[in-house]
């Protein structure tokens, strides 16, 4: 074996690698970062990208079935699944082709492979060695499949993005961010979608309201949701893939079904054991509020941490890494306090602090709550009505502003700033002060009473 020698390697180059490798370079260190993947990780290749992409032909869609409302002689005649595909793949390919010649200008190494580490400081990966004074571990995760038979019949969220055709009658198994995204996106571009929920309701995780008024959504939009709902078989007949639940009941004749029940940690084949890395429960690796692993001079990042499996949360802990690491700033770390996230349901989903639900656990009877729901001015006179509604979440006298939520049209857009203001600790009289932009939406949330 031959060895090289770095000031840090990154394993993994999804959002969390390349931040932290990128920022070190800046600052003069000589970076590597271990890849056995395409460059950009999930988010640019099965994740965020290609969703995003996805979503705007599901808006699409819906935008021409609105059209007819405001003057325009249009009809949806066809729609060409693989079109849409190819443009997204096109795109992907040059957001990869990008970071080989950004990379490259950075004078950061690309090793392609997977890496197993041998020590604190050394890693192996295709029979080379490479060490280095700082080890970062980010090969984010890998979507979960449960142990039922059959399993392998259905497909996970990297299957739906290597569909080659749109799937005429799909079941979508799971309650969280992912399952309801690809259920909104496959209903609104043709599909009939049933989507299997475990529990009472989806979006558990969230405030109750966003997960109720979505809910409400997609029955009306004649999405099949069925609740109290858990899979324990997959069986092929003649007519599709069959779904068996708790109950014994048979969800028949499906082209395709999606396991969308979370995602593990990607740690397989790592070597964490041979190095005694500290995992949780579940696999994920054990991190302080530095990012640093139980071994010296090892820190992890992202997804694999379990801690808000977010891209711009792998990336902004990434760069603080490496501020801390190379350019002096000791006390650099990432707060993971208020950070806000959109779900790409239809309609789009923004959210930030605490919910309703928390903030009572946490204050109690501190706790005033202001929210609102209405049809949005776009829709006021068209056959889809979508609601919007919105809800602050205020604690104490000065009823500070710990929670932000809002599902509806433009609520993607419309959180960015209002997590600023979140974020400097922003009060409801801060909100009430704010001169209203109308008409829009967003002004409810300076309006509220």
């Amino acid at each position: 074996m031959t060895k090289q020698e770095f000031d840090l390697i990154a394993i993994g180059g999804g959002s969390g690698g390349l931040s932290v490798a990128e920022r070190a370079a800046e600052y003069g260190a000589r970076c590597a970062i271990v890849e056995s993947g395409k460059m950009g990780g999930t988010c640019v290749n099965v994740g965020c990208v290609p969703k995003k992409v996805m979503w705007y032909g599901a808006e699409t869609a819906l935008a021409i079935a609105q059209a007819p409302a405001y003057g325009f002689d249009v009809s949806l005649n066809s729609f060409n699944w693989q079109t849409l595909v190819n443009a997204r793949e096109n795109y992907i390919s040059g957001i990869n082709q990008w970071y080989d010649g950004y990379l490259q200008k950075l004078g950061i190494t690309e090793i392609k492979g997977q890496a197993r580490l041998l020590s604190s400081n050394t890693v192996e990966v295709n029979g080379t060695e490479y060490s280095a004074k700082h080890l970062v571990i980010a090969p984010g995760g890998t979507p979960a499949v449960p142990d039922v038979p059959g399993a392998g019949l259905g497909m996970t969220s990297d299957g739906f993005f290597a569909l080659t055709e749109l799937p005429k009658k799909v079941a979508v198994i799971g309650s969280g961010f992912i399952a309801v995204e690809l259920s909104g996106v496959l209903h609104a571009l043709g599909s009939d979608v049933t989507l299997l929920v475990r529990g009472e309701h989806c979006l558990s995780h969230f405030d109750p309201m966003l997960g109720d008024v979505l809910m409400q959504e997609m029955l009306h939009n004649h999405i099949h949701v069925l609740t109290q709902t858990q899979v324990v078989r997959l069986e092929q007949s003649a007519g599709g893939i069959q779904v068996q639940d708790q109950n014994g009941a048979i969800h028949s004749d499906f082209d395709c079904v999606i396991w969308a029940i979370g995602r593990n940690p990607n740690i397989e084949g790592l070597g964490l054991d041979q190095v005694g890395i500290k995992t949780d429960a579940v696999g994920h690796i054990v991190v302080d509020d530095f990012q640093n692993t139980n071994i010296a001079n090892v820190y992890a990042l992202g997804d694999v941490t379990g801690r808000v499996p977010l891209t711009p949360v792998a990336i902004a802990a990434g760069r603080r890494l490496a501020d801390r690491l190379f350019n002096g700033q000791q006390d650099r770390h990432l707060n993971y306090e208020n950070i806000p996230s959109v779900i790409f349901s239809h309609p789009p989903i923004g959210t930030v602090g605490l919910s309703e639900t928390k903030a009572r656990e946490q204050y109690g009877d501190a706790v005033k709550v202001y929210q609102t729901a209405f049809t949005p001015m776009a829709y006021a006179f068209t056959p889809y009505q979508p609601k919007t509604a919105m809800k602050l979440v205020t604690v104490g006298a000065e009823e500070k502003v710990v929670g932000c939520h809002i599902i509806g049209t433009g609520a993607d857009e419309m959180l960015q700033g209002f997590a600023v203001a979140i974020k400097m600790g922003a009060c409801k009289k801060d909100f009430d002060n704010t001169v209203a932009i109308h008409p829009t939406s967003a002004e409810e949330l300076v309006t509220m009473r």
